[in-house]
């Protein structure tokens, strides 16, 4: 039966195919990237090579996992411990209440800073703290160590200081007043994840940590979250809220279920890189996250090229409607952040749709909860090719001058506030190759965990494989949209 449907649809995919062929080959070729601070004009490369180069790349794949992967080699595998030394260094009490405080005290110079500190943004602690070393620094991290957000975690560290406080007065630990309902899943996450990337991209109006997004801002920001995060916390209970609600906890162990280290069984264990992510999109809400992730991320890099030009007309045609400079800005850019997320979910569903179109069994919601850890690699595929040059760079500031003088008065705690930023440190080169093959190897893993996921659902390679042509077509048209952002960022 599911061989005569794909016979039937092989018109319908071999046009498509050659749609998406037609569409790769029309954007214009590649160039630099989002957020670098080096020029276009030393491409180590000639610029259609990229692009070029990315196509063959995601087809070879393709054709690769369809002749020499023939059952799932992710979909059930299991950890080993990393030995009981290794678990007890990393895995004790006293280690948890230092990294718990550690993270408590960044908290408080965050705002502490935010609110005392100078009103430069590159001149303060917070700004620089929040957008770069929390931001981006800790997905990398995440990626290569595995959770370790949860042991710093301020929130949590204060959220259980406190309830163990309360156990203490009352002789025992007393229930949640309400228990999370299962349905909500990690939508409260998703739902926080897009206020901060709304903070970030629409309220600061600044691109990426730039002049837009003051040090005040970034305090106050900080104290209304802390302040929903502990009300969620009161209600549903700590480690409740942390596993599926609050939003950092869930982005950052989203990536780190990339990770080979894992915490499992109460012991440090090492896990097949990549394994992990199988058994992470089960909880409502989890294609969401990862979606608004890929989203944030698009309109970042379309709106300094891409969508400059469609950003600027309506922000003009606001400003004649007598509204003010500033609301129209916020006005503008809060639309085209919509409409970022809404095509990034347009290329997910209609992949979805197509591989529903081989296989009716499944309807389009059991397919898209299925297949969304196959989009984690591509959310860090984003991260690395836009922002890869900002971190380099500004972590360099992070570690130097701002640590020494984290309120901008003129101290120097460390002796480094003298030092500068290394804008030499990496060359055109460098960066330009990073960039692509952080797109490329991306979407390559993605079409990796797609096609195990097909092998466990369908059964048999070929089925699994005409399948997973859908995914090779969402793959291009991802790799595409994310070759053509950083081509258009500086151009």
């Amino acid at each position: 039966m599911i061989r005569r449907g794909i016979r039937r649809q092989l018109p319908t995919t071999a046009a498509l195919l050659a749609t998406a062929a037609v569409v790769v080959l029309s954007f214009p070729p590649l160039a630099a990237a989002h957020a670098t601070l080096i020029g276009r004009e030393d491409l180590p490369l000639p610029e259609w090579l990229f692009i070029y180069g990315a196509l063959v790349i995601l087809v070879v794949s393709f054709v690769g996992l369809l002749l020499s992967w023939q059952t799932p080699r992710f979909e059930g595998s299991r950890s080993r411990p990393l030995g009981a030394a290794a678990s007890a260094a990393v895995l004790n009490r006293p280690l948890e209440v230092v990294a718990g405080m550690l993270g408590v005290g960044l908290l408080v110079l965050v705002v502490w800073t935010g609110l005392d500190g100078v009103d430069a943004p590159d001149r303060n602690f917070s700004v620089s703290f929040v957008f770069v070393t929390f931001w981006l620094g800790l997905v990398l991290v995440s990626v290569l160590l595995g959770d370790v957000f949860r042991a710093f975690n301020p929130w949590r560290a204060i959220g259980r200081a406190v309830s163990a406080l309360f156990a203490a007065g009352a002789g025992q630990r007393a229930p949640a007043p309400l228990a999370y309902p299962e349905r909500l899943g990690r939508w409260p996450a998703a739902v926080g994840l897009f206020g901060f990337l709304f903070f970030e991209l629409v309220w600061g109006q600044s691109g990426f940590v730039a002049a837009g997004i003051e040090p005040r801002d970034v305090a106050i920001a900080t104290l209304v979250y802390s302040a929903i995060t502990f009300v969620a916390m009161a209600l549903f209970g700590v480690d409740r809220w942390i596993e599926r609600g609050e939003t950092f906890s869930q982005y950052f162990a989203m990536f780190a279920s990339l990770s080979p280290l894992v915490v499992e069984e109460g012991g440090l264990r090492v896990r097949r890189p990549l394994s992990g992510a199988t058994r992470w999109s089960g909880p409502a809400g989890s294609l969401a996250l990862v979606l608004v992730a890929i989203g944030g991320t698009t309109f970042d890099g379309a709106q300094e090229g891409l969508l400059a030009g469609p950003i600027d007309s309506l922000y003009g045609l606001l400003l004649d409607g007598g509204i003010s400079t500033v609301t129209s800005l916020r006005l503008t850019s809060a639309l085209f952040l919509v409409l970022a997320l809404a095509v990034v979910a347009l290329i997910f569903w209609g992949g979805i749709l197509g591989m529903r179109i081989v296989e009716r069994r499944r309807g389009p919601r059991e397919l898209g909860a299925a297949f969304a850890h196959a989009f984690i690699p591509i959310a860090l595929a984003y991260i690395v090719a836009h922002y890869f040059s900002y971190v380099i760079y500004l972590e360099q500031a992070q570690f130097t001058f701002l640590l020494s003088d984290p309120f901008g008065t003129g101290a120097d705690l460390f002796g480094t506030a003298d030092s500068g930023i290394d804008y030499t440190l990496l060359g055109a080169a460098a960066i330009q190759y990073t960039q692509f093959g952080a797109i490329v190897c991306g979407h390559v893993v993605a079409l990796v965990l797609g096609h195990d996921r097909a092998l466990k659902l369908w059964g048999s390679s070929r089925d699994a494989a005409w399948s997973q042509i859908w995914m090779l077509v969402m793959m291009m048209l991802f790799s595409v949209l994310g070759l053509y952002l950083l081509s258009r960022a500086n151009g």
